[in-house]
């Protein structure tokens, strides 16, 4: 609704959840507030109507286990959001074609579809792919500081940790971890600090070829609902202060990246960033140097709402190469 006139919610798909449930899980956020507005839930047509003041919504309301049998077709669904964390290869995730969509963004990354960073590579997109991953929220944060670094001092190597609030993956107090093989990740969200691997800097190889096995990293969970931090810690090829490889990334989030890269030199802690659009925030008086070519860079993202929008700049982004 905050992209009015680019681009319209029309359906949502969730066998767990009925109309009423939804409209509730609408209304009410404990992390980003009460939805400054009315959500009815309209049992005649089965939608959710949606109203902000300014704008009103009728989302349709399906509740299909399997993908195919979705009718996206029927409620003019063109871009499919995959969100479930399940179908996330190309062929799992290209059932929801058979609903009548035409193409469909998984929102994880993916082991074999086209995956694109907004911001970073997206503009590569070129229509031909039905399937495509939006990466992880990981990825999107660190994505953009790592090409802006690259791209004007160049990366060596370089290590990342993400201090990544907690997941609804995750267990509320100690049990059996999901699927039995991560015991750490079995512990209790909310009483301990877990470390846990991640992917995401691996995958920045995949969105940005020349630094493909130059990352890599690792995640440290915290009892904390939203709001991530990566740490990124580089060796540079091409030397520069701390203050030079700051204004590098202030102008980037001022230019290039406006909107996706942001800077703030204030003196901030996670909460500062519930409901931040970007997808990577640099925190200026965080970041440290050693030298001219070891750097530690520090960057704040909302896992759930930074991510978010970004889904939908590449469902916009993507219409306008798909016409």
């Amino acid at each position: 609704m905050e992209h009015e006139g680019d681009v319209m919610p029309v359906a949502v798909n969730d066998p767990f959840l009925d109309l009423k449930y939804a409209a509730y899980m609408f209304q009410y956020d404990s992390v980003h507030g009460k939805f400054p507005g009315t959500v009815t839930a309209d049992e005649a047509s089965n939608s959710l109507v949606i109203k902000d003041g300014k704008t009103e919504v009728s989302i349709k309301f399906f509740a299909e286990r399997d993908p195919s049998s979705i009718p996206w077709g029927s409620v003019g669904a063109d871009y499919v959001c995959e969100s479930t964390g399940v179908f996330t290869t190309t062929d799992k995730a290209k059932a929801h074609l058979g609903g009548g969509c035409k193409k469909v963004i998984i929102s994880a990354p993916s082991a074999d579809a086209p995956m694109y960073v907004v911001g970073v590579n997206h503009t590569k997109y070129d229509g031909s792919a039905d399937v495509v991953s939006n990466a992880s929220c990981t990825t999107n944060c660190l994505a953009p500081m790592a090409k802006v670094i690259h791209e004007n001092y160049g990366i060596v190597e370089g290590l990342m940790t993400t201090v990544h609030a907690s997941t609804a993956t995750q267990l509320v107090v100690d049990g059996p971890s999901k699927g039995g093989k991560d015991w750490r990740g079995g512990r209790a969200a909310i009483a301990n600090l877990i470390p846990s691997s991640t992917g995401a800097a691996k995958a920045v190889g995949k969105v940005i070829p020349e630094l493909n096995g130059l990352l890599t990293g690792m995640a440290v969970r915290c009892p904390t609902p939203d709001v991530s931090m990566v740490d990124l810690t580089v060796k540079l090829k091409k030397g520069a202060t701390k203050d030079e490889l700051l204004a590098t990334l202030k102008a980037a989030s001022e230019g290039e990246l406006k909107g996706v890269l942001g800077y703030t030199d204030h003196a901030v802690v996670s909460q500062d960033f519930v409901h931040d659009n970007h997808s990577s925030i640099i925190d200026a008086s965080a970041c440290i140097s050693l030298n001219d070519t070891f750097h530690k860079v520090i960057s704040w993202y909302d896992n759930e709402w930074g991510y978010s929008n970004r889904l939908v700049d590449l469902a916009v982004y993507m219409s306008t190469i798909d016409k």
